[in-house]
């Protein structure tokens, strides 16, 4: 049955749009509505919507067209609506037709080609902008612009540059006296010669020591008396530590105080090793007469030697840098301007009264902060293993013994050394050269570029006047007046050549008016009506002022009078020995030198030309900017970094090369120490935990501890290698 019903429907005839239209179109036709074609089947939804009432249109909107029909008033009734009679049920429904409705095509480009495609858009757009000046010529007079005017480096934008992570300032404690470095170098060097004595007596004292506690390791042969008796070896080890700590009462003491005061540092940790290595030798034989290994008494006596060691070297660093500071009048400073040329930190030299160096050199160094930190977390650790070690496990009187133990292997010995030995061989340099470092605080940051001037590159002596040639009727002594006028008004370094030049043909500053800098190489004033050009030759090619056939003058200032060239000054420029490894120097370190000069000679090309300087490593600012860098009157940073005494860049470079080396190596340093203090506390502990007391005898504990000094001593002596 169902078979035929499937054969009656598929042989039924296909129905064409003008019957569906005939058979359903005639009840629905509206006469207000044009048919275009054929007539039009309105949707139900919009036969039963109401009207829109108090439509306000959206401006640029088209008006639509008004309702067909409007709602009934009241008391209306709404006419009945026909409905299309249904389709026969021998033919398929199909939905209404109608030839206004148009769909919208759809993309069929896939997501691949489409983005391809737009890729070649932008392709072609950028080809176009950038050969769109293509064939066209460039002026001569832009080509001669470019000759003789020399490039200069232009600053990113502020907005543009990394600007360093904005911390919170903390509260900075209250800073120690700001007394005169000469004062300072006489309480430094107060009894420096006792310490050292004291220093040295320790360490002989510690010689013993370490022979009776490597004895056993290295096979070491001991005296008749000490060879069989092992209680005598302890006794004497106590003894010698003991002596040893009266040597150094003054060290142990300062850092038992400091805890007491919040700031502990290295001392405090070798303090806590001295007393309780201690007292376990003088309770090592009633307590735990079964241990047959010596106290650790060797590491205490070296640990303690260290810092007097180190105390000696830090005060001998400050005395020399305050006696350097101390013994110019007139010195310059060095400073650290914050984004001061392109938004990066840049030293800068200028001249000024010392006033913050004596309070800057008390402040505490790198590895002291360092230590206030780790010192107090390794002793709260070194009685907390001790505690778990002995008493947790029912070993009470083992507690000296795993204190003595983990005390001092938490006790670093270069604690007081990461900083003392390098500053002081850096103190030692650089008082050779003139410079003095403003301590650990001068150190602690670090520039990328550097401001040099004229006197930096060419200090006084190294120019020097190589003859003088006057051309039409102007006289020597109104040439020689208003060109040294111009130079002093520049700041120029060559202002004191041309005031004894002043001086030698007995003429005298005139005023002058308007007054500018130009960017070819130039000054230009207005001098008793006249226009007053000095520059170099680029400068006077640039203005248009004939120059003599043939001239063959590189290094000179030209003087022109009204377009007229009045007068050459041929100078000759002198490079110091020291200036070509400064720069490099600074090149290495990362340092950036910005030449800021006002001698309008001193360009880029003239100082790889002449003295094969890497310009091509320097930045060389616009005009305006290099006045405003060296401007004498100029605000700096209140911090100093360092004091020079003498001229030239050769101060200068240490000083700056010095401070950054001696801050990356404190801060290996003092993680390296710490490193090694951890692992200590954390070894001693297990092979405590143990009563492995074999496996952590006095001679391992003095070679774990040596082996960490070691790379302290290389970092030190590589901060001077530059």
């Amino acid at each position: 049955m169902s078979k035929d019903r499937d054969d009656e429907l598929n042989s039924s005839p296909e129905f064409s749009l003008e019957e569906i239209l005939a058979e359903f179109g005639g009840g629905g036709q509206r006469d207000d509505v044009p048919s275009a074609g054929g007539p039009d089947l309105p949707w139900p939804e919009a036969r039963h919507a109401p009207p829109p009432q108090n439509v306000v249109p959206f401006p640029g909107m088209r008006a639509q067209d008004p309702p067909a029909e409007e709602a009934p008033s009241e008391g209306e009734e709404a006419p009945e609506e026909e409905l299309p009679p249904p389709p026969p049920p021998g033919k398929p429904k199909k939905p209404p037709v109608s030839e206004k409705v148009l769909e919208f095509p759809e993309d069929e480009t896939p997501p691949l080609q489409a983005g391809i495609e737009h890729l070649k858009r932008k392709a072609d757009a950028y080809a176009e902008k950038m050969f769109e000046d293509e064939g066209k010529e460039v002026s001569e007079e832009t080509v001669r612009f470019e000759r003789l005017i020399p490039g200069v480096d232009e600053e990113d934008d502020d907005e543009e540059a990394p600007r360093p992570r904005e911390r919170k300032p903390r509260k900075a404690p209250e800073p120690p006296p700001d007394l005169p470095p000469g004062q300072l170098a006489g309480r430094y060097g107060k009894g420096l010669g006792l310490l050292r004595l004291r220093t040295a007596l320790v360490f002989l004292l510690t010689l013993p020591l370490l022979w009776m506690a490597l004895a056993p390791f290295f096979l070491l042969p001991l005296p008749g008396a000490l060879q069989g008796s092992f209680p005598l070896q302890v006794w004497c080890s106590a003894g010698l530590l003991a002596v040893s700590m009266v040597l150094g009462i003054d060290v142990l003491a300062r850092g038992l105080v400091q805890l007491f005061l919040f700031r502990p540092g290295a001392d405090t940790a070798a303090a806590f090793a001295c007393v309780f290595t201690l007292a376990d030798a003088l309770t090592q034989l009633e307590r735990m007469p079964e241990r047959d290994t010596l106290p650790y008494s060797a590491a205490a006596a070296l640990a303690l030697f260290c810092c007097m060691w180190g105390t000696y070297a830090k005060r001998q660093g400050l005395r020399l840098s305050c006696r350097t500071a101390a013994s110019a009048s007139t010195p310059y400073l060095v400073t650290l301007d914050p984004r001061s040329w392109n938004g990066r930190d840049t030293y800068a030299k200028w001249s000024g009264p010392i006033h913050g160096y004596g309070s800057q050199i008390q402040e505490e160094d790198g590895a002291q902060r360092v230590f206030r930190i780790s010192v107090p977390l390794l002793l709260l650790g070194s009685f907390l293993c001790s505690l778990i070690a002995s008493v947790g496990e029912g070993r009470g009187d083992h507690l000296l013994w795993c204190l003595s133990a983990t005390l001092t292997a938490s006790a670093s010995f270069s604690g007081l050394l990461i900083f003392a030995r390098p500053y002081r061989t850096l103190a030692r340099r650089l008082s050779s050269s003139g410079a003095a470092l403003a301590g650990w605080s001068g150190a602690v940051r670090s520039g990328r570029a550097i401001l040099l001037t004229d006197t930096d590159l060419f200090p006084p002596g190294m120019v020097s006047l190589n003859g003088i040639k006057v051309f039409g009727d102007f006289s020597v002594e109104k040439v020689v007046a208003v060109c040294a006028t111009l130079i002093r008004e520049s700041g120029s370094g060559l202002d004191k050549i041309f005031h004894d030049l002043l001086r030698a043909q007995g003429a005298v500053y005139r005023r002058c008016s308007g007054f500018q800098r130009h960017e070819g190489g130039g000054l230009s004033a207005d001098i008793r009506g006249e226009h007053i050009l000095v520059g170099s030759a680029s400068f006077m090619a640039l203005m248009e002022v004939s120059l003599p056939q043939g001239l063959n003058v590189r290094n000179a200032v030209f003087c022109a009078i009204d377009g007229e060239l009045a007068g050459i000054f041929a100078l000759n420029y002198v490079l110091h020995g020291t200036i070509s490894p400064a720069i490099s120097a600074l090149v290495g370190a990362h340092v950036s030198p910005v030449l800021c000069t006002r001698d309008f000679n001193l360009i880029p090309a003239m100082l790889r030309q002449k003295f094969k300087l890497p310009v091509e490593k320097m930045d060389f600012p616009s005009v305006e900017r290099r006045t405003e860098l060296s401007d004498p009157d100029a605000p700096h940073s209140p911090r100093i970094t360092a004091v020079l005494c003498r001229e030239g860049l050769g101060p200068f470079s240490e000083a700056v090369v010095g401070a950054k080396r001696l801050k990356i190596a404190v801060r290996i340093s003092s993680a390296l120490s710490v490193l090694g203090s951890v692992i200590g506390l954390i070894l001693a502990f297990y092979l405590t935990f143990v009563s492995a007391w074999q496996s952590i005898s006095p001679a391992q504990m003095v070679v774990f501890l040596a082996a960490w000094l070691v790379p302290t001593l290389l970092i030190s002596n590589w901060v001077n290698r530059y």
